[in-house]
């Protein structure tokens, strides 16, 4: 691994080359979760999936990232640093090419699978880049860079994917990888310093500690991605995975806290910082793939926007994020980072509290600032936490940190999405239950409602009174459902406003990185 350079030396162009290149690779692999799953309808018409096992296609690829991601300071140190980044890289874009030539469900899974399983390295290995490549003093810059890739990629993918599906075909998603993606390995071919693999290691590998995560993660995201649409508990096949997952991430924990040379330092989260930055993490997690999930749902469902319109209406999400970055690191130079911090959580609330009023007629342009609001929120607050977090992490500690960093961000967002999917079923049918009570034949106006409605039916082609008095029935239940919707995701904006509130909470206690006890080792 190339050497840090000490604070106030001038970072040699190689090193810049190297953390763009990585920074890029790591972009592209959470883009592809996002821009896949908004064409993911365009997807499984071509390859004959049903909308059920459809679901796979993102499900395969999520439960591979997050596997490998724990393994990649290991394997990075097997094989070394360079070439195991770049034969990876090299993998996720011929998996993604060849993503866009399958002819079936079975094939594609598989080759999402390996497509996520080479892209989920591309993450972490960014993180570990600039954390251990660049001084003290530039890691800011470099962390604002990768907070492109954690913030920013999955707030555009909805727009990218969107566009390329309504107007070039779902193929593109994946081919939209290849240009960026010989960028990347050109970068890092070129820039990344050649060292010797220590195929040894293998023998001494934290084996039990591999397999009874890998198999407690894959149950665990299997669990979240699959949970509402097979009734959760009411599911042996929920059940079944939910005991393997607490199982095996169980002994997990064990063995990782008493095995001489474990594939992951646990007791990093010991440390004040990094702990409670993990925390806020986790909930950054959950609130921005979950208001990636929770925006389209609702244009989509309430508003019957097509992908390239939400796309659009997301754009706004990202686009601000692009001019704002930048500064963050020299914000980071002028304040206290933890008030950086605060003031992105505070924004990041506020734009979900926003949007806890909404009505029939909330839609691009009443989304449109609190949008704005996220985006800015989201660009401040990512970069300093991840700076405050990692600040004092020996060099020896680096994989493990930038492992449980990246991966509790990604567990995160499954949770979140797994636990907003359920709330809003549940929400929905607790305003419909409220909504309906008044609604009776009993009730005058009810009884006026059905004669307008029957009257405005027949003067526009139904003959019968008995179809026509059928179809105002059904259209006064549809817009009882509908008002439930719009009432439920009300309560889904509130409720993600509310887990970055404890995000807020756990930065409050975060020391300044000047205070830690402990030697940083950069």
């Amino acid at each position: 691994m190339v050497e840090t350079v000490e604070t106030g030396q001038t970072v040699p162009l190689k090193t810049w080359i190297a953390v763009v290149g990585a920074t890029l690779g790591a972009f592209m692999a959470i883009l592809n979760i996002q821009i896949v799953n908004a064409s993911l309808t365009d997807i499984q018409g071509a390859i004959g999936a049903g909308i059920d096992d459809g679901g796979w296609i993102s499900t395969s690829y999520l439960v591979a990232e997050i596997i490998v991601i724990p393994l990649t300071g290991w394997l990075a140190r097997v094989f070394s640093l360079r070439r195991y980044l770049i034969v990876n890289a090299a993998l996720f874009l011929v998996f993604s090419i060849a993503c866009a030539f399958a002819r079936d469900l079975g094939q594609m899974i598989v080759l999402r699978a390996i497509q996520g399983f080479s892209g989920g390295v591309l993450i972490p290995m960014a993180f570990t880049i600039i954390i251990t490549m660049l001084p003290k003093a530039k890691q800011p810059v470099g962390l604002a860079l990768f907070a492109l890739s954690a913030t920013f990629a999955p707030s555009i993918g909805p727009t990218i994917g969107g566009y390329l599906t309504e107007n070039w075909g779902w193929q593109y998603i994946f081919y939209v990888n290849l240009v960026p993606g010989l960028v990347m390995l050109g970068m890092l071919a070129a820039s990344l310093e050649k060292s010797p693999m220590q195929l040894g290691l293998l023998r001494k590998g934290d084996w039990p500690g591999i397999a009874t995560m890998a198999i407690g993660l894959a149950a665990l995201q299997t669990v979240l991605e699959e949970g509402n649409k097979e009734d959760w508990f009411g599911s042996p096949y929920i059940v079944r995975l939910s005991v393997v997952a607490a199982v095996s991430l169980v002994l997990f924990i064990v063995i990782e806290l008493t095995v001489r040379e474990p594939l992951l330092n646990l007791r990093l989260l010991l440390r004040r910082n990094f702990g409670f930055g993990i925390v806020a993490n986790f909930l950054m997690g959950f609130a921005l793939y979950g208001s990636v999930f929770v925006l389209p749902q609702y244009l989509s469902r309430i508003q019957g926007y097509n992908s390239e319109q939400i796309g659009f209406v997301l754009a706004w999400t990202g686009l601000p994020q692009l001019i704002l970055i930048p500064f963050v690191p020299r914000l980071m130079q002028r304040f206290d980072a933890r008030l950086v911090i605060g003031v992105g959580f505070v924004l990041f609330a506020a734009s979900n509290f926003l949007n806890i009023f909404m009505t029939a007629d909330y839609a691009a342009d009443q989304l449109l600032w609190p949008n704005i609001v996220r985006a800015v929120g989201q660009a401040l607050a990512f970069a300093p936490l991840s700076a405050i977090a990692t600040a004092g992490i020996e060099r020896e500690n680096a994989g493990s940190a930038s492992s449980l960093f990246n991966m509790m961000r990604n567990l995160g967002g499954a949770v979140g999405i797994a636990a907003l999917q359920t709330f809003l079923a549940k929400r929905e049918q607790f305003h419909s239950n409220i909504l309906t009570a008044p609604v009776s034949l009993f009730d005058e106006e009810t009884r006026i409602r059905i004669a307008k409605l029957t009257s405005y039916f027949l003067s526009h082609g139904i003959a019968d009174p008995a179809t026509a008095g059928h179809k105002a029935v059904v259209a006064i239940g549809a817009a009882i459902r509908k008002q439930a919707f719009i009432m439920a995701f009300s309560d889904t904006f509130f409720l993600l406003g509310a887990a970055l509130v404890i995000a807020l909470v756990a930065c409050l206690l975060l020391r300044k990185p000047g205070q830690l006890a402990g030697g940083g080792g950069h």
